[in-house]
């Protein structure tokens, strides 16, 4: 969870993979760290988010879920990051992070739909290579 706690804008950042941190200007790279000064997350605490004034307020956590929500105008956002064991086929043990994202009430479903699904999904994408990438050079685990 060390990993996922301190995500954010002005803590240690979004996590992309290095090729993709290396197109941008060296203040907007993630740290490739795990930082005991962003560890201290409680519930309450404002995270801020890419955005003007941008922040996601951390409404649940325990050992394995972080619960976030932040207002987009008109339209609440609930972002939920859970960490799952998991077991390979070979035995080894692992250790899984699932994201959730609820948005409402949504003006225009079908662009969010289609616009939506596809920059989350690229952006997730992204963000969880960062991750995976961080986690094998530290050498330790997500949860």
């Amino acid at each position: 969870m060390p990993w996922l706690v301190q995500l954010g804008k002005g803590r240690a950042g979004w996590y992309f993979p290095s090729w993709f941190e290396r197109l941008l200007p060296p203040k907007n790279r993630a740290i490739r760290m795990i930082d005991p000064r962003w560890q201290g997350l409680t519930v309450g605490d404002m995270v801020p988010d890419y955005g003007k004034d941008e922040t996601l307020a951390l409404v649940s956590r325990d050992p394995d879920t972080l619960v976030y929500e932040s207002w987009r105008k008109h339209m609440q956002v609930t972002w939920v990051l859970m960490l799952r064991p998991v077991r390979a086929r070979d035995g080894r043990e692992g250790t899984r992070v699932h994201l959730r994202l609820r948005l409402g009430p949504v003006k225009h479903p079908r662009l969010v739909g289609i616009y939506g699904d596809l920059f989350d999904y690229l952006t997730i994408l992204g963000m969880a290579a960062g991750l995976r990438e961080r986690v094998r050079e530290a050498g330790r685990p997500v949860g």
